[in-house]
């Protein structure tokens, strides 16, 4: 189905994030000897690995006392200040470093804070990666999965269950909500299926709303706020097993293939030194008994652990969804 979806000519999205002035900001990159692809001017990819390597010059790498780790943006931050307080405390034993949760309220916003260097440790959603790497130096190395590295997550599209919709063409002349532009499940992946399978395109064949969260979208069907929703199907799986959903109240109409998960990293301007601390502090992290452990093992697959990844290998799914629905990955 994707390779079909990648061949059609789709409308136009440029995702691009207003962020703050010069000033605040690294210098860029000098353009002699910096190879850099689709990175932002201030970044060089010498070692052709799609992200941003570490700067050459020591006055730029930065050994913050405190280390400022965001989650993805979820509906209440509260619960997952404590989920993480686990890692957060072994991370600091590792690196010998503070390190505080920073509550993110949007996509836009975690990726403009780690630009503006603000952030130095995150996980990004799947979608919003590529732009997290190419504005803002994000360099992923993880990604959570099974103890037999089993992962990832479908999109999948749900209405009520009392819904009339037995099918995605049933969605015609209703709402449709998704997430935010840099979600993948919640907006590029639908968007490219709905366009290029069924030829409905929102303002036209459906109305689309923007709930910001895949927690709010999932709530919003339930609740009949909206027709139908573009989900991640692990952020349901989570939700249904805190009884914050009841699996009657929501049914699926369609489900895609495997998609990679969040990805963890760090900003690339660390002192490299630091940063392998941090590396070394998601892979001998132990699981067992944490609130980490006790929230994320009820996905399917179970997440259970951080295993190594590549943003090369394991996001070119994702960047050919971008390069099919021509996103653009400029900052400004």
């Amino acid at each position: 189905m994707l390779r079909r979806l990648f061949a059609l000519g789709l409308p136009a999205t440029t995702l691009a994030l207003g962020l703050l002035g010069a000033a605040a900001l690294p210098r860029p990159a000098a353009a002699q000897d910096c190879p850099r692809g689709t990175l932002d001017a201030r970044y060089c990819d010498r070692d052709g690995d799609l992200v941003a390597d570490a700067p050459t010059n020591p006055r730029d790498l930065a050994d913050p006392s405190t280390l400022i780790f965001a989650y993805t943006p979820v509906e209440d931050p509260a619960v997952y200040r404590a989920v993480w307080q686990p890692f957060m405390d072994h991370l600091a034993r590792a690196t010998g470093k503070r390190v505080q949760f920073f509550a993110v309220q949007s996509n836009a916003a975690q990726i403009e804070a780690m630009r503006a260097g603000r952030l130095h440790i995150a996980g990004f959603n799947t979608g919003s990666n590529p732009l997290a790497v190419n504005c803002a130096g994000f360099v992923p190395f993880a990604m959570m999965a099974s103890r037999n590295n089993a992962f990832g997550y479908e999109m999948e599209i749900i209405v009520p269950a009392s819904s009339t919709a037995q099918r995605i063409e049933d969605l015609r002349g209703r709402t449709i909500a998704f997430t935010s532009e840099t979600s993948n499940s919640g907006f590029k992946a639908p968007s490219a299926l709905l366009a290029s399978q069924f030829n409905m395109r929102a303002g036209r064949d459906f109305t689309a709303a923007f709930s910001g969260r895949h927690d709010n979208s999932i709530l919003g069907v339930a609740n009949r706020d909206y027709d139908a929703g573009a989900i991640a199907n692990s952020v349901l799986t989570r939700m249904v097993a805190r009884n914050v959903v009841r699996p009657e109240q929501i049914r699926s109409i369609f489900r895609s293939q495997t998609f990679p998960t969040t990805g963890y990293g760090h900003a690339h301007n660390l002192n490299p030194a630091l940063a392998e601390r941090i590396r070394n502090a998601f892979f001998d992290f132990n699981w067992e008994g944490t609130a980490l452990l006790a929230e994320f093992q009820k996905s399917e697959p179970p997440q259970e652990k951080f295993m190594p990844i590549t943003y090369r290998e394991h996001w070119e799914v994702i960047r050919q969804i971008d390069a099919a629905m021509e996103v653009s990955y400029a900052c400004r």
